[in-house]
């Protein structure tokens, strides 16, 4: 743990490794080297935010104390409280202090989200072993420990108070107020614990942390399966969603299966591959009980560049769609700490590009970020395109996500606003993506993946983009229109944009074995019978986008020509301009 004397050694990351993750993969030297990286950027900016808590206003042990207090724990076991310090929840609680210090965060009172530097000295404490004596905030009577759980007074008092945590040889001390302002304690030993174990552990007054358990050739790794943590939302704070034990068993079962998938893989390295054993957290969105039924793909996923290697998922029934998730995530905590290493875009943030992945215009920022994910989803369903189970929905997937990827990154190379490292990244997802566009796949599986890949950036335009005056004077049946040339620079975008589902991208990864909608037509490689059904059903909602780009699409592979791929190209031309 570097302090103020201390000079740190600057980074320069070696060539081959920069390759590595330019390429969308990455060696386990490479992901150590993201790691390292990461560890001197938190310390930094931990350091920033001890400057502005020296003269906070607080009725809590004063920051130098406890900052003294937690150094003590480091020099008595260093490992333990280095883990605590880089934990995600920690750098959420930085990047979101920082915010609120300079006014762009709000939550509770400052010294309340100030003291959470008192509850990481006392887990730190905990585990070194070392004494310390704090007053910190309670919230409803119950203090968070990160890393450890959440201890809760008996009979608490309601709302924000100041408690007293005392630690020695590993047991804590909890002292405050009960709800009738008399005071009240507890006395326990807290630890995390592996989700099979926790319902012994568990107690009316002490919750501990979950870890999910991932067995390695070296021994078992806990992964915090973190409910608890008011940080765990990779923004700001939020209370406690206590999953119910059999959720709980349910998330191990589901992540033995995904680590599974992933380990027949192969090493890491190549884009795609993951050890789930660089996982430092996964947060369960939403759902905290087995029923209703979860779907069978991940509906929500998120990660941020403050919390590194922290994943927000809401639990699939699938275990192949939670590993593809895992990649995903993972592969969005790679960048952000390439981020953090090197300018790569010179970003104005105007949200103008498209994004296959999305129903809205992004920036470059999330274009790129869109671009490197999806890289390593092609790469882990290239992986799959050899497990008989999954070959079918392997070579789908892989076709869609290797195309898409390829368009963003030359939206990105053309877009004139990349560094020099930038234009290096974005150069190596080109080679590896223009290599696995040369790899053959299942004809069937490729002309799905073409036309559902045309259906999004179709439907994506038409309820996107503003057609030019004078657009939408053909109609569905008649000759196609479209046939002057685009203009130069970006197109305008439609004032009455709003989101939209993208039904078609999953449920094209199937062909349909008795199509009746035309979607299914199209899907099962009968266009004249889509566009027959979606010309039936424009006639009773003629603006439609949804059954407008399916006509459009289908008469395409009907009709191949120029006219047709000028249509393709800007099918706003189509439709006039909503008013209202």
């Amino acid at each position: 743990m570097t302090t103020a004397e201390q000079r740190p050694t600057p980074f320069r990351m070696p060539e081959q490794l920069f390759a590595e993750l330019a390429a969308g993969g990455g060696s386990a030297d490479a992901v150590a080297f993201l790691e390292r990286a990461e560890r001197a950027r938190r310390l930094l900016l931990l350091r920033t935010l001890l400057d502005h808590l020296d003269t906070l206003p607080t009725p809590l042990t004063p920051a130098a104390e406890v900052w003294r207090l937690l150094k003590e724990a480091y020099e008595r076991s260093p490992e333990p409280v280095e883990r605590l310090l880089l934990a995600p929840t920690t750098g959420a609680w930085i990047a979101h202090m920082l915010r609120r210090v300079h006014g762009t965060a709000t939550g509770p009172p400052l010294w309340a989200e100030a003291g959470r530097l008192g509850a990481l000295t006392v887990a730190a404490a905990l585990r070194a072993g070392t004494d310390t004596d704090l007053l910190v905030p309670l919230t409803d009577g119950a203090l968070s420990l990160p890393g450890l759980g959440t201890a809760c007074l008996p009979e608490g008092a309601e709302g924000l108070t100041v408690g007293r945590a005392s630690t020695r040889a590993g047991e804590l001390t909890l002292t405050g107020p009960d709800r009738a302002g008399r005071p009240t304690s507890l006395r326990c030993r807290p630890r995390p614990v592996p989700v099979a174990a926790a319902a012994r552990a568990e107690t009316l007054h002490w919750l501990p942390l979950r870890t999910l358990t991932h067995s390695t050739p070296t021994g078992d790794v806990a992964i915090p399966l973190e409910d608890l943590d008011p940080y765990r939302d990779l923004d700001d704070p939020v209370p406690p969603a206590r999953l119910d034990a059999d959720e709980a068993g349910a998330w191990q079962r589901l992540f033995d299966e995904a680590t599974g998938i992933l380990a027949a893989g192969g090493a890491a390295g190549p884009p795609g591959r993951l050890d789930p054993a660089v996982i430092r957290t996964i947060v369960p969105w939403e759902r905290t009980s087995l029923l209703p039924e979860p779907p069978p793909d991940v509906r929500v996923s998120a990660s941020s560049g403050d919390s590194y290697g922290a994943m927000v998922i809401a639990r699939p029934s699938s275990a192949l769609a939670l590993a593809e998730a895992l990649v995903h995530e993972f592969q969005h905590s790679k960048l952000a700490a390439l981020v953090h290493l090197f300018p790569l875009l010179d970003d104005d943030r105007a949200e103008r590009y498209y994004a296959p992945w999305r129903h809205d215009p992004r920036h470059l920022t999330g274009l790129l970020h869109g671009a490197y994910a999806f890289t390593g989803v092609a790469g882990f369903w290239r992986d799959r395109l050899a497990e008989p189970e999954h070959a079918e929905t392997a070579a789908y997937h892989f076709a869609l996500r290797r195309t898409q990827s390829r368009l963003v990154v030359r939206t990105l190379l053309t877009s004139g606003r990349l560094t020099p490292a930038g234009h290096a990244l974005v150069s190596g997802l080109a080679r590896t993506l223009d290599a696995w566009l040369r790899e053959p796949v299942d004809p069937v599986a490729l002309t799905r993946a073409r036309t559902a890949a045309a259906l999004h950036r179709t439907e994506w335009r038409l309820r996107n983009v503003a057609p030019p005056a004078g657009a939408g004077d053909t109609a569905p049946g008649g000759p196609l229109a479209g046939t002057g040339e685009p203009p130069v620079g970006t197109p305008a975008l439609r004032p009455d944009r709003a989101p939209w589902p993208d039904n078609r991208t999953h449920a094209f990864a199937t062909r349909p074995a008795g199509p009746r909608t035309p979607d299914e037509h199209l899907a099962a490689g009968d266009p004249a019978a889509a566009l027959d059904g979606y010309a039936e059903e424009l006639a009773r909602e003629p603006a439609d986008p949804h059954l407008l780009a399916g006509w459009i699409v289908a008469r395409a592979a009907l009709n191949p020509g120029p006219a047709a791929r000028r249509l393709l190209a800007r099918p706003e031309l189509l439709q006039p301009q909503r008013t209202g």
